[in-house]
């Protein structure tokens, strides 16, 4: 005899669905804590996959001035497959973000489904992570400091030069959860980054700064402050980095495609975001 499936609901995602959601994450071995998981649900929205009493499936979306969005957490248990459930997430979500520009992280897998609803690959990120044995020297050309209370409206505009978006309930979120330094130049602040605890260890990310130097200079400092640490850290391929990360002892352990379904955002030539907060938040 063979069993058929039950019917499944698509619903708002709550605080409610957090332990099941935290459950899938780790069924399949994404680094989420519960805390992450909060925090990403505070900072956007999105839709749970009911079935029988129980969530097999998360999507949460996050908003960006002027009219994008980033797309991420995007989960179907195993025994919830093969049903139509992802397909039917991604219309829920598409509904639900509509007028806006989306931009996902897709692995392999997902590709096929992203590409079938719209979506176009402009990039990739390569995921970098270790427990890390040692710091790197500083570079002595490069002048970082802690960002104060007062560097806030320089940061937002940075990243928003940087990422192509306006991201300040992100920015100031992440902000008061991690540690931030700053590269100052000129009397002014032309690069940030951060880190924060997120996943099994720390995230360095993001990484924003108007040279490569800069960014190297506020990665390796990030990062020298957690050695014996498992640190993890997001770069686009096309900042040509990955090199440079895995002499720092942090190797390559993954790649995924980042697409976007419009116009990517525009972003200002003279600022590069070179690490992403991670790949869901972009």
């Amino acid at each position: 005899m063979i069993d058929t499936p039950t019917a499944f609901e698509i619903v708002p995602m709550t605080p409610d669905h957090l332990d099941q959601a935290l459950a899938l994450s780790q069924a399949i071995d994404w680094p989420y804590r519960r805390e992450d998981w909060e925090i990403a649900l505070r900072l956007g929205r999105g839709f749970a996959v009911e079935q029988g009493g129980e969530c097999v499936g998360t999507a949460l979306w996050w908003a960006y001035d002027p009219d994008y969005a980033t797309v991420g957490m995007i989960i179907v248990a195993d025994k919830a497959q093969r049903q139509g459930i992802g397909a039917r997430l991604m219309t829920a979500l598409l509904d639900d973000a509509r007028g806006r520009t989306l931009i996902l992280n897709s692995t392999a897998e997902g590709q096929v489904l992203y590409t079938r609803t719209g979506f176009v690959a402009y990039d990739a990120v390569h995921q970098h992570q270790a427990v890390l044995q040692a710091a790197s020297e500083p570079d002595p050309s490069v002048s970082l400091r802690p960002a104060t209370a007062a560097d806030r409206e320089a940061l937002l505009a940075i990243d928003r030069a940087g990422s192509g978006m306006g991201r300040q309930q992100l920015v100031d979120a992440l902000v008061r959860n991690g540690e931030t330094l700053v590269v100052e130049r000129d009397g002014g602040i032309t690069g940030y980054g951060i880190v924060r605890r997120w996943g099994r260890g720390v995230v360095v990310g993001p990484v924003v700064a108007s040279a490569p130097e800069e960014a190297r200079a506020l990665i390796a400092a990030l990062a020298a402050r957690h050695v014996g640490t498992f640190v993890r850290i997001d770069v686009f391929a096309s900042t040509g980095f990955s090199g440079w990360l895995e002499g720092l002892g942090l190797p390559q352990v993954g790649r995924v495609v980042t697409m976007a379904r419009g116009n990517p955002p525009s972003r200002d030539n003279a600022v590069t975001l070179y690490a992403l907060a991670n790949q869901s938040l972009g």
